[in-house]
């Protein structure tokens, strides 16, 4: 398979979440396959967005490979930080509304997973090809901070470091009158959610011809 990006995420281990989030955004990133969607009107309209990358928790954003290194180096380097880094354990993941969309996202003690970010971020970089100008004015476009505009430069993405915020996506962006029936509608179809929540595996990622991401392989966490 050729990919013409790759990402670091965390992808739920298989279980009624990691079901549920297949279920619910239409494509199973695990299989590398689309699947059938609750029958709820408007559903495959707000989840058009999030389907392509599947379910999962951004560590590291989606990247082009830099053409001096291969994809095995890639692996190479994600297994060996994966057994640096130990599993970073929150209280609870909880249904949130993040901006106009809703999300997961860890309650208690969410640092030690905003380190393991950092880790990716920077220990996985040189192997990220710099961003082309294009999306550069992409990202701008959408009004950054200044410090937002420094991580851009310096990592490829603006919300990465202290302006990252674990979460597992949902939906995209909704009308505000359409939250409060969206987020019922999560509810009627989330299992028990984990208590407490464990990150302690990262998967490599890649975007497929078609656009849509798929997991390479998964590393857990020993360190």
């Amino acid at each position: 398979m050729s990919y013409s990006r790759f990402a670091i995420y965390y992808v739920p281990p298989n279980g009624p979440l990691a079901d549920f989030g297949a279920s619910w955004l239409g494509w199973d990133v695990v299989q590398g396959c689309e699947t059938r969607q609750p029958s709820l009107s408007g559903l495959r309209d707000i989840t058009m967005t999030p389907r392509k990358y599947g379910f999962h928790g951004t560590l590291k954003p989606p990247f082009r490979l830099i053409q001096t290194r291969a994809i095995a180096e890639l692996e190479q380097a994600t297994s060996e930080m994966a057994a640096s880094l130990a599993p970073a354990i929150c209280d609870c993941l909880q249904l949130t509304t993040m901006g106009r969309f809703l999300a997961l996202t860890p309650q208690g003690g969410a640092e030690a997973v905003q380190q393991v970010a950092q880790t990716c971020v920077r220990d996985l970089d040189g192997f990220r090809a710099p961003v082309e100008e294009q999306e550069m004015a992409r990202r701008r476009a959408a009004g950054l901070s200044a410090r937002q505009d420094a991580l851009l430069v310096e990592w490829g993405y603006p919300y990465v470091m202290e302006e990252f915020r674990f979460h597992l996506t949902l939906s995209g962006r909704l009308p505000d009158a359409a939250i409060p029936t969206w987020t019922e509608n999560v509810r009627r179809f989330l299992p028990d959610l984990p208590t407490p929540f464990v990150l302690d595996q990262i998967a490599l990622c890649g975007e497929r011809e078609d656009g849509r991401f798929e997991v390479i392989h998964r590393y857990k966490l020993t360190g």
